[in-house]
This record gives C-alpha cells, structure tokens and sequence, in this order.
C-alpha cells in the first residue's frame, strides 16, 4: 500500500468525524482509481473501513452526548434491511453502472445541501427525540432510512449524507447530534451491506485491517475538530466534496450515460489489484 493511500485512509476518517458520512463516498473511488481494484470489490471493500471507522467515530461522540441511541437503532434497522437488500441486487448491475449511480446520487445530495440555508438546523424546532414526530413524519424518517440502505448495498455509500439530512429537517434534530447519530447508523448499515456481499467479491484481509486502522486514527481527529466547526461552514464543505468527487467518477465512466457498451476502451475497466 502507498503512502498516498494510507494518507487517504486518514482523510476518509477524518471526514467520517467532521460530517457524519463522505468517507465511503471517498473510500470508493480510492479503491477503483488510486489501488486499482475492480469497482464490485472496492464497493464491498469499503463497507467494513467505513463501518469499523463509523463505530469508532460514534463512541466519540457518544462520549460527547451526540448519540441519540434510540433514533440510530428505529433508523438503523431500517437501513440494515435495505442494505442487505441492495447488495443482493448490485449482483445484477454492471461495477462501471454502480459508480455512475453513485455520483448520481452524491450530486443530488450536493444541490440539496447547497440551495438549504446556512442557518436552518439552528431555526427548527427541537423534538425530544425523532420517535417523538408525528406518525406521517416517522414514517417519512423510517422510509429515507431504508432507501438510504438500498443504496448502501448498491454502490457502498455509508448514507450519512442522507442521513444527517434527514435526522435534522425530519426528525429535527441538531447538526451535531445529527452527525454523531449518523455514524451509529452508518455501522449498522454498512455491516449489513457487506453481509450481502459476502461469498461474492474476493476480500483483501490485511489489506483491509490496515486501511481501516489508519482511518479509525483520522475520525479521532475528526471527531474533536467537530467542536470547532459550524453547521454552515460543515455543509459547505461537504456540498463542495460531493460535487468534486461526483464530477470524477462520471467524467471516468461517460461510456455507461452514453447507452455504450462498458468494455469499450475509453471506459473505465479497473484490473484486480495485485497481491499486496
């Protein structure tokens, strides 16, 4: 492993601490572009860094008051069922369609965080908890919390750009509440979906140990520069990382959005990494 890898593995950590989610929306295209893995096994690949580092990050903030255990184990169950589901059905979709549904998605969640004003979480009002809300609400909170899983399974997204989102309007709750819940979610979440991947894609051990122990190291940095950062400034930011990385993985598969056939040479077609 490179050293400019083991420098992305710390910075997948450290945006997992800061915004509850974007580490697997990294880790992915880490995977595919930097080590060279085919996009079927960098998804599966990156579902336990994200979930072991995600625990980690949520002990952190549990510590800190920021776990809404209750809300994590209503949404994470939904997400679980999701993911596993989603997993499933990646086995009959192309690597090169399932990075494009991924930028997809990552440039939706950009435009949404980007038109929200910077103010907003801190205008809503505060339910004690998201189970409080309204029946329509909750069910509105438990459906985003199975969709969020489906696309866990199908291109190994953590979901905490959705999830954040979704706990602060729907189940308004702070953004560093939100954030701190996200990562419990995204454990669970992400442990279902490599569930489903199991017995599919050969899995990388040590490869994988590693990776995530550097970026276990970097959401301890995040997780502490969470304090200092505001709401506003952390959804620019994150807003800004969607669009940037989004850009990339559709820029390298073009071919699958032209309707053309995905082993042509000018699309992406990632080799198995070599043995490391």
């Amino acid at each position: 492993m490179t050293a400019l890898a083991l420098a992305f593995a710390a910075l997948i950590g450290v945006l997992l601490g800061l915004l509850g989610g974007g580490g697997s929306i990294l880790t992915v295209p880490v995977f595919v572009y930097l080590l060279g893995f085919t996009p079927k096994a960098a998804i599966a690949m990156s579902l336990p860094v994200v979930g072991a580092t995600s625990l980690v990050g949520a002990l952190g903030h549990w510590r800190a008051g920021n776990v809404r255990l209750r809300t994590a184990l209503t949404f994470g169950a939904c997400a679980m069922l999701g993911s596993f589901a989603g997993a499933r059905l990646a086995r009959h979709m192309t690597g090169q369609a399932q990075l494009v549904l991924l930028a997809i998605v990552m440039l939706g969640a950009a435009v949404t965080m980007f038109r929200a004003r910077p103010a907003e979480e801190d205008e809503l009002p505060r339910a004690a908890d998201a189970l409080a809300l309204g029946g329509g609400a909750l069910a509105l909170v438990l459906w985003v919390g199975l969709a969020v899983g489906v696309l866990t399974g199908l291109v190994g997204v953590g979901g905490g750009f959705l999830i954040v989102p979704a706990l602060v309007v729907l189940g308004r709750i702070p953004i560093k509440q939100s954030v701190g819940t996200s990562l419990l979610v995204i454990a669970m979440n992400a442990a279902s979906g490599f569930a489903g991947y199991l017995g599919t894609v050969d899995v990388e051990w040590r490869f994988v140990a590693l990776f995530t122990g550097v970026a276990m190291l970097g959401i301890l940095v995040g997780t502490r520069l969470v304090r200092h950062v505001s709401a506003a400034e952390l959804k620019r930011a994150f807003a800004a990382f969607l669009v940037l990385m989004a850009t990339l993985i559709i820029v390298q598969n073009r071919a699958v959005l032209l309707g053309r056939d995905p082993g042509a040479p000018d699309a992406l077609r990632a080799e198995p990494a070599p043995r490391r």
